[in-house]
């Protein structure tokens, strides 16, 4: 396993070297992680956030959205899914940080590679045939089982469940709202990544273009990895791809934006830069 270096550049400094980077770059790769929702305003982890949108679990002890797991009846727990995915998944507005961010990547040609299922790039201006998932996105339901390798789009079932549903007692209350496989009647659950019955299906043609996107390139291109927000909790889906894509990568160089885990490794050398701070900051410097 490679070394990571700690020491960083000085911020403004860092900044320049990643605006000079992006000028001398023909093709952008950025890849992201929780870290940039977080810092677009979604925030698992935020409790206020959370005492806002579900009140009775809150009044229960639960603090957080990282809920998976808990001990809920199917009622209350298809109530937080419905209010949970509805504020981060659908909702209408533009976000201020990714559309500042797809400014930044410009008329570059460039991809997405993103552990994030909230689906927040296509919504702000990246085209959504160039955004890859590997965890999946809260857009879609599945099977548990799975009986079949279809998805079905999950807001007209969140729609359902929200017309019915109690804030106070953070409860469905009809029962016949509550979502199944409609080809077998087993239990559905969001069409993201959270064991083996996962179905990746949906996400594949775009990983396979992806794949072509980054095969052998000119001798005379550039690559700039732009990684945002990606820390341990899954380092192997955006963290540790995007470091051995730059070593094996001529010509291309890693640039990492993380207040928590900034190191870059040391045998990336000067093709690896790490600013130490929020995405925020960065594009508040970089995009008027």
């Amino acid at each position: 396993m490679s070394s990571t270096s700690n020491t960083h550049t000085s911020a403004p400094h860092a900044v320049e070297t990643l605006r000079s980077w992006l000028g001398e770059a023909d093709r952008v790769l950025v890849g992201a992680g929780a870290g940039l929702s977080a810092a677009a305003g979604y925030d698992y982890g935020d409790a206020d956030r959370f005492r806002e949108l579900l009140p009775a679990l809150h009044r229960l002890g639960l603090r957080s959205r990282y809920l998976l797991g808990a001990p809920l009846p199917a009622d209350m727990m298809w109530g937080y899914w419905a209010v949970h995915i509805d504020d981060i998944r659908h909702g209408p507005g533009p976000n201020d940080l990714y559309q500042r961010l797809r400014a930044l990547v410009g008329d570059r040609d460039h991809w997405v590679m993103t552990s994030n299922v909230d689906a927040l790039f296509a919504r702000n201006g990246f085209a959504a045939d160039r955004v890859f998932t590997p965890q999946g996105d809260y857009g879609r339901l599945q099977c548990t089982v799975p009986c079949t390798r279809e998805t079905w789009p999950s807001k007209p079932y969140f729609d359902r469940i929200l017309g019915v549903y109690d804030r106070e007692s953070g409860r469905v209350t009809d029962p016949a709202a509550l979502p199944e496989c409609p080809r077998c009647g087993a239990a559905v659950f969001p069409n993201v990544r959270v064991g083996p019955e996962f179905v990746d299906d949906p996400y594949l043609p775009a990983g396979q273009r992806l794949s072509q996107w980054l095969g052998p390139a000119p001798a005379d291109s550039s690559l700039l990895v732009l990684e945002m927000g990606a820390g341990f909790n899954t380092p192997g889906v955006i963290r540790l791809p995007m470091e051995n894509l730059v070593r094996r990568t001529p010509r291309a160089r890693l640039v990492r934006v993380n207040p928590d885990h900034p190191d870059v490794p040391s045998d990336l050398g000067d093709r690896a830069l790490s600013l130490p701070c929020g995405a925020g900051p960065v594009l508040d410097a970089l995009v008027p």
